[in-house]
């Protein structure tokens, strides 16, 4: 499934590749992009949307599906 999350905290490079990681590690098959001016995480995952928000929440920031 493809997911759209709208991260407003995500203002740099180094955030991006956190909540990569985050990502990754509830699902190590995602396929990510990340868009840091439009602070939007696109996840293309087998899991559902829940448990990668509480990944990205877990890491540190807010995210809303979007």
């Amino acid at each position: 499934m493809k997911f759209r999350f709208d991260v407003p905290g995500m203002t740099c490079g180094g955030c991006a590749r956190t909540i990569v990681a985050a990502i990754k590690g509830v699902d190590e098959q995602a396929e990510i992009e990340t868009d840091v001016p439009g602070r939007i995480v696109s996840v293309h995952s087998s899991r559902d949307s829940a448990p990668l928000i509480a990944a990205i929440k877990a890491a540190g920031y807010d995210a809303r599906a979007g």
